[in-house]
């Protein structure tokens, strides 16, 4: 697990991406399957924990006068 500490977001999303793509085939061995959706299920973390860790940096934002400004994202409805 400590290698995937290691990855940018980048590259844990395109490691993720490629685990769906192999398990999507459906031709996987039950056991590689499983190896798979965990290494999956452990990117998957890492790539929220960075979201989130992002977010929370996200909450204020510089505006033009230097000033921090509370920042939050308006959902289209």
């Amino acid at each position: 697990m400590s290698e995937e500490k290691e990855l940018t977001f980048e590259e844990a999303m395109a490691k993720l991406e490629e685990i769906v793509e192999k398990l999507e085939e459906g031709n996987v061995p039950l056991e590689q399957a499983i190896s798979f959706f965990q290494e999956g299920m452990k990117l998957s973390k890492l790539c929220h924990d960075k979201l989130q860790n992002v977010e929370k940096q996200m909450e204020y934002i510089l505006r033009e006068d230097g000033q921090l400004a509370p920042f939050s994202l308006q959902e289209e409805e």
